[in-house]
């Protein structure tokens, strides 16, 4: 027996396969574009599903998608953490401050705590220079930043999380 979960989601990529009747291969790219979009990330099931809509192998589809690095086979958490890696930021100590996220969250770039609540992001240029060194957490960004200002702004985040359960 489907999830509600699991019918919506079925729901949603028939919607989405619509847009895309007898589309070949060269779909592929906007249709997993699309469906990120929808659902935040491509799992195994859709990518499945994608292969029989456009009659492509598996592996073909997996190999355009993790040629690109906009994709994603995970799903982000709740509070998503783009680190700045460009000039600015490097410069005035991102590298540092990508090590502090690490050990702080137990995670590495690409992936999510186990809790769902954290995701993990380098991004070459956030362009936000003047921040610097900055990081992004969904749309608000944080300046400056030390190990003691990530300290709080994941005490806060997390604080926030148990108050909306």
């Amino acid at each position: 027996m489907a999830t509600v979960v699991e019918a919506s989601a079925a729901t949603d990529l028939t919607a989405i396969f619509a847009r895309y009747p007898d589309a070949g291969r060269d779909a592929l790219i906007p249709l997993l574009q699309e469906i990120q979009d929808t659902f935040g990330y491509l799992s195994l099931d859709t990518i499945r599903q994608v292969g029989a809509h456009l009659k492509l192998p598996v592996s073909k589809i997996y190999g355009v998608a993790t040629f690109y690095n906009q994709f994603r086979f995970l799903a982000l958490g709740k509070y998503h953490v783009q680190v700045c890696r460009g000039t600015a930021c490097h410069v005035k100590g991102s590298a540092g401050v990508l090590d502090d996220i690490k050990q702080m969250l137990k995670i590495g770039p690409g992936e999510t705590t186990s809790d769902g609540l954290f995701s993990l992001e380098v991004v070459a240029c956030i362009g936000a220079c003047g921040l610097a060194p900055v990081i992004k957490v969904n749309d608000e960004f944080h300046a400056d930043m030390t190990t003691s200002k990530l300290e709080r702004v994941f005490k806060a985040l997390k604080k926030e999380a148990e108050s909306n359960e």
